[in-house]
């Protein structure tokens, strides 16, 4: 019997038609690897596969994957893809890695073949300049497999460490991620997860029962919107779609690399003053301790309205998040008057503090909008450290050598007027609005501080005298008019004035360049 005919009896493949067929078959087994009841059970939650997934973020046919025949080589009856799906696409025709966990496969938990198909992934978008993107959806380590499993989280989440400064790596919690799960995604850029669907955590609810007696609830513990506030998420969607949306947006505002240049989206809109921009003028309550909205004034200066915030529901005392000038994506740090009087604390320094250092690294320029009546004084405010975390804000504002523009609004107290873009820090252009104040405290506590006694010696007529100094100090001490006259602000400016103003700074600042001294890594204050 020849060769061929031996072959063909023992069942192996021997024409091109047999082996294009047997590589069809595989593929097709491929896109479903999980088991029929797995597959099942995600479909009763109505929840997508995760190539559907990946054809929804990406460009329409734009996914090309690599790694689909990948195995447990240890196990012949392992089922393709070992939980997880590789590639590469396109976002707005720019190129972008993706990789998407598979809950059908072993709970999409990592096994050898997971861990090297994804670290792939992640070199592909390090060569090549490019962004990458995780749909997390995850049980963690594979217990099975032990230290193995174990080994590749590492390589998975220390690899980070390489994209970070060069590439946006971004991660989109679709499940209950735990564990290694989140060791990975908390490292990256940008965060988002799908409320009431996607769960971070270390440890859940049974574990830590088991390990320390305490009880709690899987939404209490890792809900998306827990760990918003906890400044773990950087953003809650509210269904995947809207997750991919946002995802798209945040892209639309970065450079692909550090290397590149940001996209330019419609400058040149609107060259003269609007009735929009005339809203400006009577935006601010005439009683200086009227809270408003910082968005009403984020939404009229910025290119078409187009605001992304980040990190909304952590420290809602200061906003952050991506705006336009002219079509050049800019940084916006705003206090929020409506939200604990837009004081700073602990947490809103530390998430303005993470903000600024996103957009130092991605080249872009830095917008300060102030309102803020100053660092929040207390007790457990000093006891987690308000002196360190303030310090940080300083030191990230000063390392950021991009553009940096400061409005002062209103209120700019004490040590938040410097931290907040002052031009002793290192803020190009600085402007005021006339309802702006500028001092050390405000009058209230500074004629309390400093007229104390001559105001308790005055005896009834105390409080009228009390009231005199206030008026006095607000006339004559707290204004942007002293700051204007020492040049610590370029000019004061009418508020309708600021949307073409804050166009043309930037403008005069795009070629902007400082000459650093080289030296090597610096020992950091602080890691975020």
């Amino acid at each position: 019997m020849s060769a061929p005919a031996v072959e063909a009896a023992e069942g192996k493949l021997v024409t091109t038609a047999e082996k294009v067929a047997d590589l069809k078959r595989r593929l097709e087994l491929a896109k479903e690897p999980g088991s029929p009841r797995a597959i099942a059970k995600r479909e009763a939650k109505g929840l997508p596969s995760p190539r559907q997934r990946i054809d929804t973020l990406l460009d329409a046919g734009s996914f090309v994957e690599f790694g689909a025949l990948c195995k447990d080589p240890n196990d012949p009856a392992s089922p393709y893809g070992d939980g997880v799906v590789t590639g590469y696409g396109l976002i707005d025709s720019r190129p972008v890695v993706v990789y998407a966990h598979d809950m059908t496969v072993q709970g999409g938990s990592v096994g050898e073949m997971f861990g090297r198909k994804v670290l792939t992934a992640l070199q592909w978008a390090s060569k090549m300049g490019c962004p990458a993107i995780g749909i997390n959806d995850s049980g963690g380590a594979r217990v099975q497999d032990a230290v193995t499993s174990l080994s590749w989280y590492a390589k998975m989440a220390g690899y980070a460490e390489h994209l970070a400064g060069i590439v946006a790596h971004v991660s989109l919690i679709f499940g209950k991620c735990a564990g290694g799960a989140v060791y990975g995604p908390i490292n990256t850029d940008l965060v988002v997860a799908v409320r009431d669907q996607g769960y971070m955590f270390v440890t859940g609810p049974e574990v830590i029962k088991a390990a320390t007696g305490e009880e709690t609830t899987m939404d209490e513990l890792g809900s998306a919107e827990n760990q918003g506030r906890y400044g773990n998420v950087h953003h809650v969607a509210e269904s995947e779609a809207d997750a991919f949306a946002y995802v798209r947006s945040f892209l639309s505002f970065l450079p692909s690399s550090t290397y590149e240049k940001a996209p330019l989206i419609n400058p040149g809109l609107e060259p003269e003053i609007t009735d929009t921009d005339l809203e400006l003028d009577a935006i601010i309550p005439d009683d200086a301790n009227a809270p408003y909205d910082m968005h009403e004034i984020i939404m009229r200066i910025f290119d078409d309205g187009d605001f992304l915030e980040l990190y909304e529901l952590e420290a809602q005392n200061i906003i952050t998040g991506f705006a336009r000038v002219d079509g050049r994506p800019v940084g916006v740090v705003a206090n929020q008057p409506n939200f604990m009087s837009g004081v700073l604390d602990i947490h809103s320094g530390e998430k303005a503090t993470r903000f600024i250092r996103l957009c130092y690294v991605f080249g872009l320029p830095l917008v300060f909008l102030v309102d803020t009546p100053g660092l929040l004084p207390g007790v457990d405010e000093e006891k987690n450290g308000t002196i360190r975390r303030s310090g940080r804000m300083f030191f990230a504002y000063v390392e950021a050598q991009v553009p940096k523009v400061t409005i002062v609004i209103r209120k700019a107290y004490g040590g938040a007027y410097a931290v907040m873009g002052c031009k002793q820090l290192g803020a190009d252009l600085n402007f005021a609005w006339p309802t702006a104040k500028i001092a050390v405290l405000g009058a209230e506590p500074a004629i309390d501080l400093i007229r104390h006694a001559e105001i308790e010696a005055a005896g009834e007529k105390g409080p009228e005298l009390r009231k005199n100094y206030i008026d006095f100090y607000n006339d004559y001490i707290a204004t942007p008019y002293i700051a204007a006259e020492r040049g610590y602000i370029d000019a004061l400016i009418e508020p309708h004035d600021t949307r073409l103003l804050l166009r043309g700074a930037l403008r005069q600042l795009r070629d902007k360049s400082t000459i650093h001294i080289p030296r090597p890594d610096g020992a950091y204050p602080f890691a975020i």
